[in-house]
């Protein structure tokens, strides 16, 4: 810096002083140009909070902020192109049920819901990354970008102005002692850069479109996320009540104890060589031992059963396909096969056929094959 440029500065320094310590009174700026600089300090303080705000809108948690900015500067120091997205909690918690789902088995009805609920949940979470690109690209960079340019460029206008009127009124409160020539160069530098940053301002205060495109955007992205989301969880809810309507018109099945105790009396039967009963006395009549009904030793057809894979009907049923066996309730049927979980082949008297397993209460149990 120069000599004259370090005696400006000095001055200006000086005529600063004046004004905040000794009370001087500087030039005064109209009352439409106090406006607009009030307008702009808003604007600027409106737009370094509300991009802070939206992102923590679109990443609320601070902790993954950090961990993934810091692995984004990595990459980009690495070369790697293609940023990481932010880790949202609708996947996280989609991943959760579909691991669980697939523990617990096709077979499982909560395991088919918790594998749906975690399908949509990604779904939705796929919505929010696109929320996330759109809001960034129609939102955050134009406002970014007012930031950095005109915004900027104002500020330092404003700065430029401050020091030049500093400049002459400091000229002007010693102008006995300097050549009036400096006074009025100092007032056309002062003059010059107060109409070119008033007309800076203007431009920007009057830009409507400019400055309402971006939240317009804003709206339009939310709007468009929260729809789909919206058609995602309505297919959800509608498969969820139809699992719950189909469970809950479901027969309940009823715990009964297996009675191990009967099955072993039955395999010692069956081991146990014939004996010699003897004759009943003349005139006196035989006594016929039945068995318990609930005992897996049961009778059909007059001889017992020993031992052979059977179940006991608990409620009615009618078939309502061929091939399925017609029984009544407290009807012993001998099983035959096990076809899945829920079905059985079994006969009863003459007829065979399928019969539900949760109708029945398994007494003998097929071997293991």
């Amino acid at each position: 810096m120069s000599v004259s440029g370090v005696k400006k500065q000095m001055h200006k320094a000086s005529q600063l002083l004046n004004e905040r310590l000794l009370g001087a009174e500087g030039t005064k700026m109209d009352d439409d140009f106090l406006k607009m600089e009030k307008s702009i300090t808003v604007i600027t303080s409106l737009l370094a909070e509300l991009l802070t705000r939206t992102t923590e809108f679109l990443q609320p948690n601070p902790a993954y902020r950090a961990r993934l900015s810091m692995l984004n500067n990595v990459s980009r120091i690495r070369g790697q192109a293609r940023p990481l997205g932010y880790p949202q909690t609708e996947s996280m918690l989609g991943r959760c049920m579909k691991h669980y789902s697939q523990q617990l088995g096709a077979a499982s009805e909560f395991g088919g819901a918790l594998d749906g609920t975690g399908e949509a949940l990604q779904q939705v979470s796929q919505a929010r990354d696109a929320l996330d690109f759109n809001i960034k690209r129609t939102f955050i960079d134009p406002l970014q970008e007012l930031q950095s340019t005109q915004l900027k460029e104002i500020r330092h206008q404003l700065k430029k102005l401050n020091g030049r009127r500093l400049d002459f009124d400091y000229l002007r409160r010693r102008r006995a002692k300097v050549p009036v020539e400096d006074v009025h160069k100092a007032w056309d530098k002062f003059t010059s850069s107060k109409e070119l940053v008033e007309r800076s301002m203007l431009l920007l205060l009057q830009d409507d479109v400019h400055q309402l495109r971006p939240l317009a955007a804003l709206v339009a992205a939310l709007l468009q996320f929260h729809q789909h989301a919206h058609r995602v969880l309505l297919g959800l809810h509608g498969n969820l009540q139809a699992r719950l309507t189909a469970a809950s018109h479901k027969p309940e099945q009823r715990f009964r104890p297996r009675k191990v105790r009967a099955e072993l009396n039955s395999a010692v039967r069956t081991h146990r060589p014939p004996s010699v009963t003897p004759s009943p006395p003349s005139g006196g009549s035989s006594m016929e031992q039945r068995p318990h009904p609930d005992s897996p030793v049961s009778t059909y057809d007059g001889g017992p059963v020993l031992g052979r894979p059977c179940c006991r009907a608990m409620y009615s049923f009618h078939p309502s396909h061929e091939g399925e066996l017609r029984f009544s309730q407290g009807d012993l049927i001998f099983l035959t096969n096990q076809v899945d979980t829920n079905w059985y082949e079994g006969t009863l008297g003459d007829q065979s056929g399928l019969l539900p397993a949760s109708y029945v209460d398994v007494l003998v149990p097929l071997p293991l094959p």
